[in-house]
């Protein structure tokens, strides 16, 4: 399971602390004979220690999953009830079974973290853009100049990042009343199946630096971050993208550049501590006359609608 960083929590302090949550862990089953109830207290304090270290590291939802388990809250609740021997060998059981779980679990977050912290060593400007870019700005995926638009370096490298809910959010829009969002949705999609084959990561564009240096242009690489297992998403669809965005940038201990044409949006990733770009979306032209907006229309429709009131208006014979 890939861990969601605590907000400004450091991927270095988060790994160090699961490495010492899972020594521990170990350490529980390495003691000489004891009674059910010593062990157990042993146990349980093991499970405190541990959550109020990781609780300023990592989200509380993956404490829970860690740690504070339908099982763990069976064993606490056995504290004093402990009668006969039957009763302390299945309790002592049941420390079995959760302690083998717990090193299990801290295991593969710790291999999990590691593995998504050498992904995300390179010096790549890391980017997440929002479903309202892609179907509201000038230039469609296939074209846009990333470099221009993020005022980056020419010659710097670009990881633009798609979490799942963007994908998403893309897939629901495919269904769209408004032909623009449909349109520009299938093609981000189409392009995005073209350059990932079914993996989750790509080159979207390859890197150029012939020429004039003005004229490069670093290497853009494409991902997917999907929702770790259990993942539970916020209700709000772009609350959800700010929240992944954040997670993305303590674990990848640099900044994420948010990518939006949507006033809200930019407002919220400020908030959140993230540097946001704000695209201006299409020019809506010169402000209507609302007086001649107002008046009634002179062509053959407008005069058929003027008949039927006048008709609905008349007293019935």
């Amino acid at each position: 399971m890939l861990i969601t960083p605590h907000p400004g929590a450091d991927r270095r302090n988060i790994r160090e602390a699961l490495r010492s949550a899972h020594t521990a862990a170990i350490s529980l089953g390495g003691a000489g004979p004891e009674t059910a109830f010593s062990r157990l207290m042993r146990y349980l304090n093991w499970v405190t220690d541990t959550a109020g270290t990781l609780r300023h590291q990592i989200s509380g939802k993956d404490i829970d999953r860690l740690l504070l388990t339908p099982r763990y809250q069976s064993l606490l609740g056995s504290c004093g009830t402990l009668a006969g021997s039957a009763q302390e060998r299945l309790v002592n059981g049941l420390i079995n079974l959760e302690v083998t779980e717990r090193i299990q679990a801290l295991e593969e977050a710790l291999e999990a973290l590691t593995v998504q912290i050498e992904r995300w060593t390179g010096l790549e400007r890391f980017v997440v853009a929002d479903s309202s870019f892609y179907i509201q700005n000038p230039d469609r995926l296939s074209e846009v100049d990333l470099h221009e638009v993020l005022e980056f370096p020419p010659d710097a490298d670009i990881r633009l990042l798609f979490p799942i809910v963007v994908v998403d959010e893309l897939d629901g829009l495919k269904e769209s009343g408004k032909h623009r969002s449909r349109w520009r949705a299938t093609h981000t999609l189409g392009h995005l199946d073209e350059v990932l084959k079914g993996r989750t990561f790509g080159v979207l564009r390859e890197s150029d630096k012939s020429g004039e240096p003005a004229r490069w242009r670093g290497e853009v690489n494409v991902e997917i971050v999907l929702d770790q297992p259990g993942h539970v998403r916020l209700p709000i669809a772009d609350d959800e993208i700010i929240d992944r965005a954040v997670a993305i940038q303590s674990l990848a201990a640099r900044d994420v550049r948010l990518l939006t044409c949507d006033t809200g949006q930019h407002t919220r990733g400020r908030a959140a501590g993230l540097q946001v770009t704000k695209v201006e979306a299409r020019d809506p032209g010169p402000e209507p006359d609302w007086e001649a907006e107002n008046k009634p229309g002179t062509g053959t429709r407008a005069k058929r609608r003027e008949r039927q009131a006048e008709r609905a208006t008349q007293p019935l014979s």
